[in-house]
């Protein structure tokens, strides 16, 4: 069973793509994508402030992770983050199925 569990929204695909990127990160989100497996891959953001939390345990980035995406449970893997290259925020990051 995870031990992290983070909520997220989906995206639609509208709101996806680097200005409306821009605009979720000055609203503290992070944009994030959901791939692999069998399903087609899912465009979420997830809360700024929920993900750094996480992000300070060690173990984010070895056990599995539960993202709530409306009634949905899909449990990942962090895959990859990129990070803000002066302030360290996360600006993005993947989430592969486990």
């Amino acid at each position: 069973m995870a031990n992290f569990t983070l909520d997220a929204q989906s995206r639609a695909e509208d709101k996806q793509g680097k200005g409306s990127s821009r605009r979720l990160r000055l609203e503290s989100l992070v944009p994030a994508i959901i791939y692999g497996g069998e399903a087609e891959p899912v465009a979420v953001t997830i809360e700024l402030r929920q993900l750094v939390k996480a992000l300070e345990d060690n173990a984010f980035f070895e056990e599995v992770i539960a993202i709530k995406v409306g009634d949905k449970v899909e449990n990942v893997k962090i895959q990859a983050l990129q990070r803000h290259p002066a302030k360290n925020t996360p600006m993005h990051a993947d989430f592969k199925r486990a």
